[in-house]
């Protein structure tokens, strides 16, 4: 009987020791999934996020620059801008530009303007995505404002630019043919923190 009371015991003991080690698993999951997120999306164009600064398919330590050689018999793609915010954030965040048109490999500026409407200072942080999605692994960005922390004081007004360029491997991929339009949105979100101060997983 003490035999089958202490296999019992310890089968309560490694239950408990799986779920303390799930829970601890999803609370170190859900403080580090912002930049996990971010991460994971910037290396791999997954989710329909561009990738930053390291070219498709190339080494990220060779100098970006070195692939920037437009591709002049591609016809110029369409790029164009959305901008938007979640429910809870009082700002007011809108593309300076309807569209640009570049050529793949060729590098392009555009800006966007965030007014903080509200009267008290607010941190937002903004997430992106491009359309359709299987381009990409295909867009760069060389400077961006994305998955950074912004301040914008009461009633304050700032330019964020955005820094890119569609890879010129873009024009060689097959499954682009016919891609003439590429739309670039980013949506702000109020940062919030934990009691540690970390940032919390973005939210509407």
């Amino acid at each position: 009987m003490s035999q089958v009371r202490a296999q019992y015991k310890e089968k309560n003991r490694t239950t408990m020791n799986y779920v303390f080690s799930v829970i601890l698993g999803t609370v170190a999951l859900s403080y580090g999934s912002v930049p996990m997120y971010k991460m994971i999306c910037q290396t791999t164009g997954w989710g329909g996020q561009p990738i930053k600064s390291a070219a498709h398919g190339g080494d990220p330590n060779v100098d970006p620059s070195e692939r920037l050689k437009p591709v002049e018999d591609h016809p110029r793609l369409r790029i164009t801008f959305n901008g938007s915010v979640s429910d809870v954030l009082p700002w007011k965040f809108v593309p300076q530009q309807r569209e640009v048109r570049v050529l793949p490999g060729e590098t392009a500026l555009a800006f966007y303007t965030a007014t903080n409407n509200s009267k008290d200072d607010i941190i937002g942080v903004a997430t992106y995505s491009v359309t359709p999605g299987q381009v990409a692994p295909y867009f760069s960005k060389i400077q961006c404002f994305c998955f950074e922390e912004q301040r914008l004081n009461a009633g304050e007004t700032v330019d964020m630019p955005v820094f890119f360029y569609i890879d010129p491997e873009f024009a060689m991929d097959i499954n682009m043919k016919g891609i003439e339009t590429i739309t670039l949105s980013y949506t702000f979100f109020k940062a919030k923190y934990d009691k540690d101060g970390h940032l919390k997983p973005m939210a509407g």
